[in-house]
């Protein structure tokens, strides 16, 4: 990068207070919104623009903002009130309409104010009054108003922030500091989308001429974006495949195919498929990344147990992380289950673990005599040490944080990695927002799996729902009730677990009740669970520990009370738990929604069962950055772009991001020296991508 590049990169990073005008008490208002250098109030965008084109009177609607164009035709009254407040009125002609004008606290306006003098003024209207509360002015006389601007940008503001005062200060930062913004598109990709450049983007957004003109430079900002995330991505999924030498696992293939022929059940086509690529990756010489997905009930499990013996096979040991000690200890006894004519050692970590037993696998671990271990965030703690870690599998990954994962994978030298989810993503969106990962779907449910039946009722129909339960526990069956508070609660008017399971203790005397909240501790957690899978209880009230890791074919009614107060994807995981038998099973939401998205989620999840398809619906209604979980997924907060919105251009930069990087001039050309810097800083290595 030249000397030149250096200087116009390291331009932008001076201090915002290098501006006129920003003192250090405004720089602290401007640093709770993320401004603390040039750049950064460069990029802060307007959230709307307030239109100050000129309206007839006769067409606008009482305290509307409007802008109007008029002459000043009486004197100017200056009264002061309060603590340093002052209102300044005075009449002014706009067209057949005698209107007054106010300004608030700017008592020099009494001196420009003139008999006949024109004026353009942008406030609140009130009909009835006619009177105007202005916003802002200008002298239709003065020369400086040659060009005058429609449209006026609107900004997020804190403390003592102004809107006007951060116009002010980027008309001064666009005005010395835009020769110094560096074009961060490749000029090719600029030619082909027809994108503005950079510093007339910039320039446009924030002072556009017209609505054309303010679209066409946040159309740029979207693209650019996306691709710096992507370019981000991409980077780090070439620097992982090429530059982590991976572990090549010569598995037995035979042990493999009658481990798989041993299985009480066929495998669907989906999981035969994202077999075929998961085996794949363990015999690559690059350490595998990849992001299993599949809907509740998939299958992905035994997936899980086919790789994990594969990689036993070949000499390696596993390890299985998840977030919850229920979910561990289903896990550890689903796989004990599978391995059981196997000669495969299997442990279970978590926080309950006895002094002794976490003793004993440490130990194990250490010598190689454990094979595989399941466990919950115990797994990452400094003192568990692997002899030969080959596989890692997290579940849920998303309500892991990016340097928890991190952490597990220190534990060994490159291992393959497998992440796990039951939320399902739409398969390109997923490709996409998870960049740096390979994505793999199973997008079939086993044979003879029945479709789980959805009703929403209103809360009047409580009875009819406790008949209707009552049934299908005569039958044998067992039932669960999921509400969404532990205690009762001032605050939220929504049922809570400890009270309706007393309430159902009162109405099914003749039953065996469970309880089941976050705050038991996980012995009672544990026998709980294990009580209500064995069938001694007929009936589990819980709150949503009972979402993941819970298998009780058995189990044919789900109850959700006051389900409106959950997000779509949960809803879905919830009806997840039921439908694992061969019977028939049912999903019941109690819920009175008093919001239209309330309303739209019941109506979704009662003709909705394709978790595809509700993760597609719930991107909508929520957005990505509460989907995804942004902190917790390195998904940016993005300024301009949607990721549901603009999913084309989202689609569009992934592709020239991944052409870019893996063009070898990439690495080379002076032209993308700036891209490289950019790179590692955001990778936050602090060394170069390539050596």
């Amino acid at each position: 990068m030249s000397k030149q590049d250096w200087a116009v990169y390291h331009a932008l990073k001076q201090p915002v207070t290098t501006l006129k005008g920003v003192g250090e008490a405004l720089a602290e208002d401007l640093s709770l919104l993320g401004i603390k250098t040039i750049e950064d109030l460069l990029f802060h965008f307007p959230y709307r623009y307030d239109d100050c084109r000129p309206k007839d009177l006769a067409e606008v609607g009482h305290e509307e903002t409007v802008t109007v164009e008029g002459t000043v035709h009486s004197e100017p009254v200056l009264r002061f009130y309060g603590r340093n407040k002052a209102r300044c009125s005075f009449k002014v002609l706009v067209g057949r309409y005698l209107i007054t004008a106010v300004i608030f606290n700017r008592p020099y306006v009494k001196q420009q104010v003139k008999v006949g003098r024109s004026i353009r003024l942008t406030g609140k209207i009130d009909k009835h009054r006619l009177q105007l509360t202005v916003q802002y002015y200008q002298w239709s006389d003065t020369a400086s108003n040659k060009g005058e601007e429609t449209l006026l940008p609107v900004y997020s503001v804190t403390g003592k922030l102004k809107v006007a005062q951060l116009r002010k200060w980027m008309k001064a930062a666009l005005r010395d500091y835009a020769a110094y913004i560096p074009e961060m598109i490749p000029q090719s990709l600029l030619t082909r989308y027809k994108l503005l450049p950079r510093p007339e983007a910039l320039r446009k957004i924030h002072f556009p001429k017209d609505y054309q003109e303010g679209k066409q430079a946040k159309r740029r900002f979207i693209y650019e974006e996306f691709f710096l995330f992507q370019l981000k991505m991409q980077a780090l999924r070439k620097r992982h495949r090429e530059q982590v030498e991976g572990i090549p696992q010569h598995y037995d293939q035979q042990k493999v195919k009658n481990f798989i022929r041993s299985l009480p059940f066929e495998l669907t086509a989906a999981q035969r498929k994202a077999l075929d690529q998961i085996l794949h990756d363990l015999k690559s010489p690059f350490a595998m990344n990849r992001l299993l997905q599949g809907d509740v009930g998939s299958g992905k499990t035994v997936v899980a147990a086919i790789s994990l013996y594969a990689s036993i096979s070949a000499g390696y040991q596993g390890a299985f992380m998840v977030p919850t000690e229920i979910l561990a200890e289903q896990h550890y006894l689903s796989l004990k289950q599978f391995y059981r004519n196997e000669n495969i050692q299997i442990a279970l970590l978590t926080g309950s673990s006895t002094p002794k037993e976490r003793r004993e696998i440490l130990a194990g671990l250490q010598l190689g005599t454990i094979d595989l271990v399941v466990g919950t965030h115990a797994l990452i703690q400094k003192d568990v040490y692997f002899k030969n870690l080959g596989l890692i599998i997290t579940d849920e990954q998303h309500r892991f944080g990016v340097e928890q994962r991190r952490q597990l994978r220190r534990k060994g030298a490159a291992p393959d990695v497998l992440l796990m989810t039951a939320t399902p993503i739409p398969r390109t969106l997923a490709i996409t927002a998870f960049g740096d990962l390979d994505v793999t779907v199973i997008d079939e449910l086993p044979a003879g799996r029945k479709k789980v039946e959805t009703y929403w009722v209103k809360e009047h129909m409580l009875d009819r729902v406790f008949r209707f339960m009552q049934n299908e526990i005569d039958q044998g069956r067992q039932a669960y009730v999921v509400c969404p508070l532990i205690e009762e609660s001032d605050k939220l008017d929504v049922q809570n677990v400890i009270d309706f399971h007393a309430k159902l203790c009162k109405v099914f005397p003749q039953y065996r009740i469970g309880l089941l909240h976050g705050r038991l501790s996980s012995a009672e957690k544990e026998k709980t669970m294990r009580r209500f899978a064995q069938g001694e209880l007929q009936i589990l009230v819980t709150t949503t520990v009972i979402e993941v890791g819970v298998d009780v074919p058995n189990a044919t009614l789900m109850i959700i009370y006051d389900a409106e107060r959950f997000g779509l994807s949960q809803l879905h995981q919830l009806r997840g738990r039921v439908g694992r038998g061969n019977h028939q099973s049912y999903c019941i939401l109690i819920a009175d929604p008093k919001t239209e998205a309330g309303i739209q989620r019941m109506h979704i999840m009662r003709s909705t069962h394709d978790g595809f398809e509700v993760a597609k619906k719930d991107l909508a209604l929520r957005g990505p950055g509460d989907f995804f979980g942004t902190k917790q997924s390195g998904l940016p907060d993005f300024k301009v772009a949607d990721m549901i919105r603009d999913y084309r251009a989202l689609e569009v930069a992934r592709k020239d991001a991944q052409a870019l990087i893996q063009n070898p001039s990439f690495w080379t050309d002076e032209q993308f020296g700036l891209l490289r810097t950019y790179l590692e800083e955001q990778l936050g290595t602090g060394e170069k991508l390539l050596d």
